[in-house]
């Protein structure tokens, strides 16, 4: 992907995972952990199917690269899995998304301070319009204080999902950091699904649920989770965050084109402070003008 072409990559990895949510609701019988571990592990064979037949150059991992992708795995996949579940039973779906739509904002601030440089103001101030996009459409909801927490819990997982990622990108690429860490959170998520529901989360899917899994696995995961690596490196965590404020913005394009329901005057709103987030935080500073030099008087 070239520089220029980024923000598309963005843009088109956060609407895809935007797609999730109607898809989502038609495997909301099948056990939530067991089927999440489905997902990571079609979307890991699928990675590094392609990995293999690029022929990419083989990378010796190191402790530290290790370290980063368990963690990785741990809270930005499966940690993030299991506090947006549980959240759920305390909280209303639009509280959460009011949450979790801080993600720009928080990028924002803390994606720089770990690469040792400054906030930069105008990608603050747009962060903070999408993130206040964000909210609009979702609408705060209710909840209870431990809901919040637990909404707040997800919100880490997925600012790690990319700040955990960042360091790994220059050696390993997009294709693995996507991959790898799908493939560790399978276990993890199987491990949760046990200790939380017994046996009873493993069973097989029927053919529907099945047909949305491949989805989520293959589109959802695989798909835009390369997308979205790949225009981290490029782009930076601060200005690649502005694009997580276009999720619901997928979520509701897709309930449209799909006759679940209509888009009202909120979800608009919110899509239009989302875009000129994104607008404004992408659109790079004019340079400054020289300061005109003093004039020199010509010899006589």
């Amino acid at each position: 992907m070239r520089a220029s072409t980024a923000p598309l990559g963005a843009a088109s990895a956060m609407l895809l995972v935007g797609t999730s949510t109607a898809v989502s609701a038609t495997i909301a019988d099948y056990p939530v952990f067991t089927g999440q571990a489905l997902r990571y592990a079609l979307a890991a064979a699928i990675l590094l199917a392609v990995a293999g037949h690029r022929r990419l150059p083989r990378v010796r991992l190191t402790a530290r690269d290790v370290l980063l992708l368990l963690a990785l795995a741990a809270t930005g996949l499966a940690g993030f899995n299991v506090f947006l579940v549980e959240a759920t039973r305390h909280a209303g779906p639009a509280m959460i998304a009011a949450v979790v739509g801080a993600v720009p904002l928080v990028l924002a601030l803390v994606g720089p301070l770990t690469e040792r440089r400054r906030p930069a103001p105008r990608i603050v101030g747009a962060a903070v319009v999408v993130a206040l996009g964000t909210a609009v459409a979702a609408g705060l909801g209710t909840g209870s204080v431990k809901g919040l927490l637990l909404s707040l819990g997800a919100l880490a997982g997925e600012v790690a999902f990319s700040l955990l990622a960042v360091p790994l990108l220059p050696r390993l690429g997009p294709l693995r950091v996507a991959a790898y860490p799908a493939a560790l959170s399978v276990p993890m998520l199987l491990v949760t699904g046990l200790a939380l529901d017994g046996t009873a989360s493993l069973r097989l899917p029927t053919p529907g649920q099945a047909a949305a899994f491949g989805y989520l696995g293959a589109v959802v995961t695989a798909a835009a989770f390369f997308l979205w690596y790949d225009a981290l490196r490029r782009l930076g965590a601060d200005r690649a965050g502005l694009f997580a404020g276009l999720v619901p913005v997928g979520a509701l394009l897709t309930t449209v084109v799909l006759g679940l329901g209509q888009a009202g005057p909120a979800d608009v709103t919110g899509a239009l402070l989302v875009t000129v987030g994104v607008a404004v935080g992408l659109r790079r500073p004019s340079p400054r003008p020289h300061p005109p030099r003093a004039a020199v008087d010509e010899p006589v």
